[in-house]
């Protein structure tokens, strides 16, 4: 194995074949990262979403996706330039994974790819077992998802953060209250039709355990753009506040704990949860000042 990816493994506890793919997904995560800074994809573009504050502010739990919001509208932006440079950094670590794009079925400002490798060959490359691998189906892939957004909503801030592995890089990333806006915006408008995300309740907990403030400006930006309100209304705290709790009433609790449970260590975080719970904690919502 290459011995940078076997350094990037002892960051993670793997206990059982569901943590080992999802070690697999985050080396794979953080090679693509690096590659993109390395192509300059930063100086237009951020990162931000779950896996963003999984890797640079302790979530804990694992996510899935990339998410990357380009830092002014750009509706002629082309990712797919991108797309062999990310794949000669993944294979220059000995990893076979190809780059897939997404073709939308209707017009729309995100555009999607994929990297997808075998799952049996690289718990192989990766873990050395055999035994493992021979649980695993021949034709099981291992897929990491990115999204870029080519029209933005304002108002959002940025910070520059660094990692040191698999080489030291630099990275574009929403700020903690701007990221804070996004998963606002995530509870109260994501059309969650039969699959309740409690990823996206699980990430709200996170942010105000950590006295996290929400910028509230991106967040007016973000339901302006996706119709929940008029341009020309003015929304304070105590609006995002009432409209959470409405929010809350109307969520089943059951779904959202079966969505979030797989991604999560600790089981217990999640007996409190319900519609009296997530009200409460929502009095101590702030806004970044």
């Amino acid at each position: 194995m290459d011995q940078i990816i076997e350094q990037m493994l002892k960051q993670y506890s793997m206990q059982t074949v569901y943590d080992k793919k999802n070690g697999i997904k985050e080396v794979v995560q953080e090679i693509v990262l690096c590659g993109l800074g390395r192509a300059n994809f930063f100086k237009t573009a951020a990162f931000y979403g779950g896996t963003a504050l999984h890797i640079f502010y302790g979530l804990d739990r694992f996510s899935e996706d990339l998410d990357f919001s380009l830092k002014t509208s750009d509706p002629s932006f082309d990712f797919s330039e991108y797309l062999p440079i990310l794949e000669k950094e993944i294979r220059s670590h000995g990893l076979n994974f190809k780059m897939v794009v997404k073709e939308k079925s209707v017009d729309s400002c995100i555009k999607s790819a994929f990297l997808k490798g075998n799952t049996k060959e690289h718990m192989l490359m990766f873990y050395a077992d055999e035994q493992l691998a021979r649980s695993i189906g021949s034709s099981e892939l291992i897929k990491v998802k990115f999204e870029v957004d080519t029209n933005p909503p304002d108002c959002a801030a940025f910070e520059t953060k660094y990692r040191l592995l698999p080489i030291p890089y630099e990275i574009t990333l929403y700020d903690m209250p701007s990221l804070f806006a996004g998963k606002i915006h995530a509870v109260i408008c994501r059309g969650w039709k039969n699959r309740v995300k409690g990823r996206d309740l699980y990430d709200y907990v996170f942010y105000l355990s950590r006295g996290a403030a929400f910028n509230l400006k991106h967040l007016a930006a973000r339901l302006v753009q996706s119709g929940h309100i008029p341009a020309e209304k003015q929304i304070k705290t105590e609006d995002v506040k009432e409209i959470l709790r409405t929010r809350f009433v109307n969520i089943d609790y059951a779904q959202a704990k079966q969505d979030v449970a797989p991604f999560i260590k600790n089981q217990n975080a999640l007996d409190v949860w319900n519609t009296d719970f997530f009200s409460k904690i929502t009095e101590g919502l702030k806004e970044n000042t």
